[in-house]
């Protein structure tokens, strides 16, 4: 069976991070979903539009393997406020999930809704000093336990490689990435 994945948008959305998420996990055969938490059509952090497949409030009755959160500002903000997002990342750690979060979105969503309580995470260097535990703040890439967390646009690729790695194991990834020249 495909890996149910959820990847959240809004207006002001990092196209990079989202497209990134979105192309590697299809490439690994994964079922992506990207819902906004505004209206189908989302103008990204630099102006590209992005066309969701559906809301987010049309995805509160499922179950995710994945939840990765794409950053940018005021992208991650949007985000953030959105309840039912909220509802569902709780619903998430709670049943044991992975969710993910890169950029803007380890801060300003996960830590502000409770989600990074006791974990290693990295964030955005803008973002570095409201990061509360900043341990491994440095690093690329992080992973505790079901939480995975990013840097920013420039460590995209491998973020979404690490998604698939955890989703699906080392040898998938570096399926995947053999051809993208990684």
């Amino acid at each position: 069976m495909d890996k149910q994945i959820l990847v959240p948008i809004a207006d002001g959305t990092e196209e990079i991070e989202a497209v990134c998420i979105i192309d590697v996990l299809r490439r690994a055969g994964a079922s992506v979903t990207v819902a906004s938490v505004d209206s189908l059509q989302v103008t990204a952090s630099r102006g590209v539009k992005l066309v969701a497949d559906c809301l987010i409030k049309d995805c509160t009755d499922k179950v995710y393997d994945l939840i990765a959160l794409p950053g940018g500002m005021p992208g991650a903000e949007h985000l953030r406020d959105s309840q039912d997002l909220r509802i569902l990342l709780e619903r998430q750690q709670k049943e044991g999930r992975l969710y993910a979060a890169i950029c803007a979105s380890p801060v300003v969503i996960l830590q502000h809704h409770g989600l990074l309580k006791s974990m290693n995470a990295t964030c955005h260097p803008a973002f570095t000093d409201t990061l509360v535990n900043i341990e491994a703040v440095e690093t690329r890439v992080v992973v505790d336990g079901i939480c995975i967390t990013s840097r920013g646009p420039g460590t995209a690729i491998e973020f979404a490689l690490k998604l698939v790695e955890c989703l699906y194991g080392k040898e998938k990834a570096g399926e995947i990435a053999e051809p993208m020249v990684i």
